[in-house]
């Protein structure tokens, strides 16, 4: 008899606020049926488990990133709009790192079908390599969506064509992970995910689907998957905390949650426990052979965003059968510090140097996603496991003086060897404030959905075309539900 506990974990804060909760008779019934209800609405995908190996790794750059600065036109006429209209913000054109066709810097000049070419920020040049590689694509001018719209739309009183609450944190934070702005928050998109594939992909699995480095978040919450919260040292284990490392009272109290229980709530607590240690320790064996950092041949940056992807890392290397027997995984990081109103921007003397807030959240970016792809081709995964980054919004356009302030649409990248590489997806806006993009602020009015973007990552993932709309409710209003740069 098989007696490895479910891998449906939550984490033991988790846990202790719902136990907290005091979950009445009927409230558990109420949670039963709504438990069926779900498992019906969400069937399986049929045939055999996959035999391949994927994984979806959301990098969240929270505070709302300026990508105005981190991706930009180099074409004339762009250009000097950009530099006229972002007045102290605007970077000098010989300090971008230009984006080739190739990696090598004879290679030409990479063109997208309207005739812009491109830069990354100055202290992005990883991500210029990894863009030349073709392992990197960039998605414009995305954001969240109720359905398309224009700016005539926009400016009109018509309140349902709109997300509510634009350019608030907490909102537009919420929107992006659920891909449902005109519904209650319920579930991220991502849950909604690993709710589906979960028992057709990994009937085996050891650990939870949905895997958080920085703690609870909304992308990974899901109605039958709970993500499991993992520091970036490992697995926070009871041992390590309340029993101060003593093995004899860790054999207490494995004894103590062996008694049978006849009352339903202490039975659910003890088990849910027990599963916590188990997973615990199994994650912290799994994960020992690349505890040292000389395993890894490019050195993951001793940063916060850095540990976040190195321990990804070695979860992902961790994946077989000998250690969690995953098929499909979802990984969830974040880093703080995007909000930039102020000190966002200082040029040097020689204007070949940037400095300031947003530069240095940029190289760390650069810097760690660099490394986490360049782990992924040394463990053999990188065909298996695409990065992508999203954010609350972008900034405004013109600056503020010091810095920017809260936008709409943005700039994203995609990384991973599955990446239609070295190409960008969608459409620049046009740089006129006031302009046929513009909400009257220099807030660009997003020409991609959200539901697009995350659904063309879901496909790839293994999500089948019947069960888009159940992931998506909105996919279908928009007229392209496959945005192209997944392979």
């Amino acid at each position: 008899m098989n007696t490895t506990p479910s891998p449906n974990i939550i984490t033991r804060r988790g846990f202790a606020r719902r136990i907290g909760s005091g979950l009445a008779a009927t409230a558990v019934s109420n949670a039963l049926i709504d438990l069926r209800l779900i498992q019906s609405a969400m069937a399986a995908p049929s045939g055999p488990a996959p035999t391949d190996y994927r994984a979806l790794v959301c990098l969240f750059l929270a505070g709302g990133n300026d990508s105005n600065n981190w991706i930009v036109p180099t074409d004339t006429a762009s250009f000097d709009a950009y530099t006229n209209i972002r007045g102290n913000l605007a970077l000098p054109q010989s300090s971008l790192h230009t984006l080739r066709t190739g990696a090598g810097s004879s290679d030409s000049p990479y063109q997208d079908a309207d005739g812009h070419t491109y830069g990354f920020h100055p202290n992005c040049g990883e991500l210029q390599t990894l863009f030349g590689e073709k392992k990197l694509s960039v998605v414009l001018n995305v954001g969240t969506l109720v359905k398309p719209i224009n700016r005539a739309e926009y400016l009109s009183s018509i309140s349902n064509t709109k997300p509510p609450q634009l350019f608030s944190h907490s909102d537009q934070v919420t929107q992006w992970q659920t891909s449902i702005p005109d519904q209650p928050p319920s579930t991220g998109w991502g849950g909604r995910v690993a709710d589906l594939l979960n028992a057709w992909a990994n009937p085996a699995g050891n650990i939870s689907m949905s895997v958080s480095l920085n703690g609870a978040n909304t992308l990974e919450v899901g109605n039958l998957v709970s993500q499991y919260h993992v520091a970036t040292n490992g697995a926070v284990t009871l041992t390590g905390n309340l029993m101060t490392g003593s093995s004899a009272r860790a054999r207490a109290l494995r004894d103590i949650l062996g008694v049978p229980h006849g009352n339903l709530q202490r039975k659910a607590y003890a088990e849910v426990l027990e599963r916590a240690i188990y997973t615990g320790d199994l994650l912290n064996n799994a994960i020992s052979a690349t505890a040292l950092d000389s395993f890894w041949t490019v050195p993951f940056p001793n940063t916060t965003l850095g540990n976040q992807l190195k321990m990804i890392a070695r979860l992902i290397h961790a994946r077989g059968p000998s250690g969690f027997n995953m098929q499909r995984q979802i990984f969830f990081c974040s880093v703080g510090g995007y909000d930039t109103h102020t000190a966002q921007v200082t040029l040097s003397p020689s204007l070949n140097t940037t400095t300031g807030t947003h530069a240095t959240l940029l190289n760390e970016v650069s810097e760690c996603m660099f490394a986490f792809q360049r782990a992924m081709e040394q463990i053999g995964t990188s065909n298996s496991v695409t990065t992508f980054t999203a954010s609350d919004f972008s900034r405004t356009f013109p600056t503020n003086s010091q810095g920017s302030d809260h936008g709409w649409g943005a700039h994203h990248v995609v990384m991973g060897g599955a990446v239609k590489g070295g190409n960008f997806y969608g459409r620049l806006p046009v740089f006129t404030i006031n302009g046929p993009d513009d909400t009257g602020t220099g807030r660009w009015i997003p020409t991609l959905s959200v539901d697009q973007h995350s659904a063309t990552l879901a496909k790839w993932f293994g999500v089948p075309s019947s069960d888009m709309s159940t992931v998506f409710p909105n996919l279908s209003r928009f007229p392209t539900p496959d945005l192209g740069f997944m392979a």
